[in-house]
């Protein structure tokens, strides 16, 4: 019974001791808002938020979220270019002025407090931190302090918002949690614009700084809040703000999609314009096309970045297809050798990545010109009939139709299905697939024994299809788009509700329990 009731004796110790700091803030947040003459209890506050306990910090950030922001309003905090404090006793400065520097610099000491919690351990914490924060600048925003005569933001505080970027881009620890909890301000059109500015500076700055060097943890939280921006469709969409502005709001920079776009492609640019881990190229990649490049004020600032994603090779150039077709198709992009790396990047690989169905959807609207030369689609056909060969049953089901298309589009493609002397020269074919030039590569003068060969293959689906070939093709293309997602598991259950047709197990069935048919008929016969 002893340990249990040392527990105990703890455990109202402690609640004792919670109860009593919350008594002290709560006791300490009064006398500051009820007199001038307590201003100095202030720092008793801000000494809670440097706390080792959890409970403390919390009832501190609180207590300084009720108190500046009552501050803030009743316009106790100094306006302008705030002296420093040793400047306090010197000059003939009156009581009232003195007072406000002073609060000035405690809101500032407690700002400075807060974006260290916004790193603390426990993550109650920093989401109090941050919530806090936000709250400043919206009061800030209503009661600016600096002069706005000449500022182009405005009443906005965006030092404020500058500083708490670059706490959520933290070089040394995953934000993701907290940069989630940000995503509620981000909706806000105005903390939006200036997030996009501020990250945008603060990406040149960190790597510039560390000399262009791969940052993941870094760049990462730069990915992550990246990706957490939506962005306006249409100017009537800006409607949501987190300051009101009182005056010309029509010429706000906040306010105008224009400046928005703006803002989003140069934050873009200059994330992408540096080196990123490995990983993060295809996380880009696959979200580029649909959402990025429709909100850029000119998409074909992304053209060096997709060319040299392009060439990376494997899964990377897959995914660049996206965006190079977005270029190539909507705003002229002259891409040298396009059609020479797409035949490269067929390689057995290509069926057993997780962007297949994609690769294949592009390839299919990039071959679908009837004026590209026989050669070129004659390469193409080639290569993925013998690729064909070690492709699993769901990639053949894709590859099968996809070669009939294009051959049903070029019609002088046929040379390589009737070609007289293709069994002869089975051991001897002139189809290079080591070559890179799909000009000297031979296909014309090959033929698609390898389709032949698959009309034996062990499934019967595969077979079926690799069949299709021995009758004249239809001039009808065949859909591909339901086949592009097909699975194994897809597969095997389409088999398994298919229904089993009946098997005759008599050549002639018995029409009696001795005697077969022909017996029968030739009794029959007989007595006539």
């Amino acid at each position: 019974m002893a340990p249990s009731r040392e527990n105990s004796v703890k455990q109202s110790e402690t609640e004792s001791c919670k109860t009593s700091s919350k008594k002290a803030i709560n006791s300490k947040t009064q006398l500051i808002l009820q007199s001038r003459k307590h201003a100095n209890e202030i720092f008793d506050v801000l000494e809670f938020l440097q706390s080792d306990k959890q409970k403390e910090v919390l009832f501190a950030i609180a207590a300084c979220q009720k108190i500046f922001c009552a501050l803030l309003e009743r316009g106790d905090l100094y306006v302008g270019q705030l002296p420093k404090e040793e400047e306090i006793v010197e000059g003939d400065r009156d009581a009232d002025e003195k007072y406000h520097i002073f609060v000035r610099h405690r809101y500032n000491d407690c700002v400075e407090l807060l974006l260290e919690n916004t790193s603390h351990e426990v993550f109650q914490v920093k989401e109090a931190a941050l919530c806090t924060l936000m709250k400043f600048a919206a009061a800030e925003g209503k009661h600016p302090l600096q002069k706005q005569e000449w500022s182009e933001h405005f009443n906005f505080p965006i030092e404020l918002i500058l500083a708490v970027v670059r706490c959520l881009l933290s070089e040394t620890e995953d934000m993701a949690l907290l940069i989630s909890r940000f995503q509620e301000f981000l909706e806000m059109d105005d903390v939006r614009y200036y997030v996009m500015s501020s990250i945008r500076d603060n990406i040149a700055k960190i790597m510039d700084k560390n000399k262009q060097a791969v940052l993941p943890v870094y760049q990462t939280n730069v990915f992550t809040l990246l990706t957490n921006i939506t962005m306006p469709s249409k100017s009537s969409d800006i409607t949501n703000f987190l300051i009101q502005q009182e005056t010309n709001q029509e010429d706000w920079k906040a306010v105008k999609l224009k400046e928005h776009r703006r803002a989003f492609e140069q934050m873009w640019l200059t994330f992408l314009k540096y080196k990123l881990p490995g990983g993060m190229y295809k996380k880009v990649l696959v979200i580029l096309h649909d959402t990025i490049m429709p909100h850029m004020s000119d998409p074909t600032l992304m053209i060096d970045f997709l060319t040299a994603a392009y060439d990376v090779g494997g899964a990377v150039s897959l995914l660049a297809l996206n965006g190079l077709f977005v270029l190539i198709h909507k705003h002229n992009l002259d891409y040298p050798d396009f059609y020479k790396k797409l035949y490269n990047l067929l390689d057995p690989s290509v069926f057993h990545v997780k962007y297949k169905a994609r690769f294949f959807h592009l390839a299919n609207i990039f071959l679908s010109s009837s004026h590209l030369p026989v050669y070129l689609v004659a390469a193409f056909v080639k290569r993925l009939s013998r690729l064909a060969l070690t492709a699993p049953p769901t990639a053949l089901l894709i590859v099968l139709p996809f070669v009939y298309n294009l051959i049903r589009r070029h019609p002088s493609c046929r040379v390589l299905i009737h070609r007289p002397s293709a069994a002869d020269e089975l051991c001897n074919d002139p189809y290079l697939m080591d070559e890179e030039d799909p000009t000297k590569c031979h296909a014309l003068e090959s033929s698609l024994w390898e389709l032949q060969t698959l009309q034996k293959h062990y499934n019967p689906d595969v077979s079926k299809a690799a069949k299709a070939i021995n009758e004249p093709l239809s001039r009808q293309e065949q859909d591909i788009s339901e086949l592009l997602e097909l699975n194994n598991f897809e597969l095997m259950e389409r088999d398994l509700k298919s229904q089993v047709q009946s098997v005759p197990l008599e050549f002639d069935p018995a029409s009696g329990l001795l005697q077969s048919t022909r017996e029968v008929l030739g009794v029959h016969f007989s007595l006539e």
